[in-house]
């Protein structure tokens, strides 16, 4: 398929559903693609309608054609007293993104709304996310970069 770096643009969420204990939701943002995972700051006090505006990349190294590339996008409520609360999740496939990338040597998704939905696919909120794909450059010399190709022995 390809190979180059995935950046996600984290930018805000609005309506998400949740119950809090003390009634004030703090988000945060666990973004995955394969066994790769980050982070998001926690918006403190941000309550159902957080913004992070933060990037996130991802390195793509796959030489399958037909491998679905997919983000998730897992949305929790810290808690200070207990295990994090689950508020819901969305999906974002980037298969096509990529697949442009490749082709053309970048390609990207503006910043657009995604539903976020639990476990029973309700409806939980949405979040707002940007996608950019940019391809690596492979060598004329079969992917040698640096290096020498040959060593001699005297």
């Amino acid at each position: 398929m390809g190979r180059g770096l995935l950046e996600v643009h984290l930018v805000d969420a609005k309506g998400l559903a949740g119950n809090d204990f003390l009634g004030k939701l703090d988000p945060y943002v666990v973004v995955q693609y394969r066994s790769q995972e980050r982070k998001s700051s926690t918006a403190r006090d941000e309550g159902r309608n957080p913004s992070w505006n933060e990037v996130f990349k991802f390195q793509i190294s796959s030489t399958a054609a037909n491998v679905q590339h997919k983000l998730l996008f897992r949305i929790l409520d810290h808690d200070n007293l207990s295990s994090d609360d689950f508020l819901g999740e969305a999906s974002i496939n980037v298969t096509d993104l990529i697949s442009i990338g490749v082709e053309k040597g970048t390609s990207e998704l503006k910043p657009a709304k995604y539903s976020v939905v639990a476990a029973d696919n309700s409806y939980r909120g949405e979040i707002r996310v940007g996608i950019t794909f940019t391809a690596a450059k492979v060598e004329e010399d079969g992917g040698q970069v640096g290096g020498w190709m040959h060593s001699f022995r005297d």
